[in-house]
């Protein structure tokens, strides 16, 4: 039974057929030694035909087909061109060894060829692979490397499809640099706390927030330089009166110690690096909101912008937390609890990181696991539609926002709500809707466009006709003028004739 080999190379088909495959005895082994020797494996390695790519694109198109298991029409003229015809109801003679299964199974159901994929015909492949510059003749060299490189470019440029307004990375570094931050800005104020506190300790009961705590520390210095002059500013710092009135009573009866100048110096320096940290916490979750609302639109108007950044986080990419099941996203940052209930066969958790969502406070206790339940189904669905949709909008997540509200009110009045396929159903034929009048605002657009460019144009034709017309009328006029000054020299010249006459009477 003889053996023919597909090799899909960059610069096109090639099918080879295997002679002596009897004494090689199917081994591997065998094959791998004869591999490297071209002497050796061209006895046994033959070209049949080859098939060129017409172009770039071609080769692309192609390369793409076999990826996903289909088979082209060229790669089917190319093989029932080149094969032995098989003929129905009996069995061949002959197989075609393929790299892929999938692309094997395809030309199988297709044209009825039977093919392997197997060690045996992937060592064959590996030396035909190898040595393929040497079976076709009018390859030059370095052509071949140069058909792989741009081959392997274009593919890899149309599989990952990249866009930098959504990489999803950007989200993950922000979320843990936020935690982060919490986390030092919380230590460093409560060292601020500590540090001024030996100076001002009555300043602490005063004021709570650590924010706060830092400005005024900041601001007020030395407590033994307080006055009423500083009421005001205090007053702008923590909004209130009657707190900087209180802060500035408790700096004349402070009990605390004094600071000598470099002390207080360094605390300032302190309590500014602790304000700046604050402030660029504020700026970095702005713009986590920012990358949200372009990655995922719909998880974040659905769970929130936070929530929404923990569970990409912690899935590794939006594309990833897509894949996941809605009982997996249900228990997402909570594996430690679920495997140790696994191995104490306890009752396993019934949430994770969305607990920290608004909708499960509102919740009560007994119905806590089933709103967890419904919510993961909708970040499901909402991260699913955000990492494969092609236009982000917030439409859906809006919607499936108000069928979790819709279920809390199930829960606790008996309301029952909209079913999820009427839902979505409205929101794409509000979307279809939307569409079609952007459509019809910017056919009006163009349409007003024209219209002015018409009026432009006929007043442009106008003033050139009321320019041509006075231009007219000023060569007439000239015309006259002259006529006018001709016939006046005529009447002089016929004046002084009679005047000539006269004298010679």
């Amino acid at each position: 039974m003889s053996m023919y080999l597909l090799y899909e190379s960059s610069s096109g088909y090639g099918l080879f057929e295997a002679h002596g495959l009897d004494e090689i005895g199917q081994n591997t082994e065998a094959v791998r030694s004869s591999v490297s020797d071209l002497s050796r494996f061209g006895r046994v390695i033959q070209l049949t035909a080859f098939h060129p790519s017409e172009s770039a694109l071609d080769a692309l198109n192609q390369i793409n087909a076999v990826s996903e298991g289909y088979m082209s029409d060229e790669l089917r003229s190319f093989l029932e061109l080149n094969l032995p015809k098989v003929k129905e109801g009996k069995k061949p003679k002959f197989s075609l060894g393929v790299s892929e299964p999938k692309i094997g199974s395809c030309i199988f159901e297709a044209t009825k060829i039977p093919c392997q994929s197997n060690e045996f015909v992937h060592e064959l492949l590996r030396g035909v692979r190898q040595h393929f510059d040497r079976f076709i003749k009018d390859l030059k060299p370095g052509d071949l490397e140069k058909a792989q490189l741009g081959l392997a470019h274009s593919y890899s440029r149309a599989k990952v499809k990249f866009n930098v307004n959504r990489v999803d990375n950007m989200v993950i570094q922000a979320i843990f640099l936020l935690d982060t931050l919490d986390k030092d800005i919380n230590s460093f104020a409560m060292r601020v706390r500590e540090w001024y506190s030996w100076h001002f300790p009555e300043l602490v009961k005063i004021v709570n927030d650590n924010y706060l705590y830092a400005r005024v520390s900041k601001m007020i210095e030395d407590k033994s330089k307080l006055s009423e002059e500083h009421i005001p500013m205090l007053t702008e710092v923590l909004g209130d009166e009657d707190k900087a009135r209180e802060v500035v009573e408790a700096g004349k009866a402070s009990m605390g110690q004094d600071l000598s100048p470099l002390d207080l110096i360094n605390v300032q320096t302190f309590a500014q690096r602790v304000m700046d940290l604050a402030d660029y916490r504020k700026k970095l979750y702005d713009y986590l909101v920012a990358k949200m609302s372009d990655i995922a639109p719909n998880l974040a108007a659905l769970i929130g912008d936070m929530v929404g950044a923990r569970l990409i986080s912690h899935a590794g990419s939006l594309t990833n937390l897509a894949k996941c099941p809605s009982s997996t996203l249900q228990i997402l940052g909570a594996e430690k609890a679920l495997f140790r209930a696994l191995k104490t066969r306890g009752n396993t958790p019934k949430y994770g990181l969305i607990f920290h969502s608004s909708f499960m406070g509102r919740a009560s206790a007994k119905n806590k696991g089933r709103i967890a339940r419904y919510l993961a189904n909708k970040c499901s669905i909402a991260s699913r539609i955000d990492c494969f949709a092609d236009s982000s909008t917030t439409a859906f997540g809006e919607k499936l926002r108000e069928q979790v509200e819709e279920r809390l009110e199930f829960y606790d009045k008996g309301v029952a709500p909209r079913k999820n396929v009427d839902v979505m159903k409205e929101v794409m034929e509000n979307l279809e809707k939307k569409d079609e009048g952007e459509v019809k605002a910017v056919e009006g657009s163009e349409k007003k466009k024209k219209k002015e460019k018409r009026k432009a144009e006929e007043k442009d034709e106008e003033v050139e006709e009321e320019e041509e017309k006075s231009k007219k009328k000023k060569k007439k006029s000239k015309v006259v003028e002259e006529e006018v000054t001709t016939d006046n020299g005529n009447s002089k010249k016929k004046k002084k004739k009679k005047t000539k006459s006269q004298d010679v009477e």
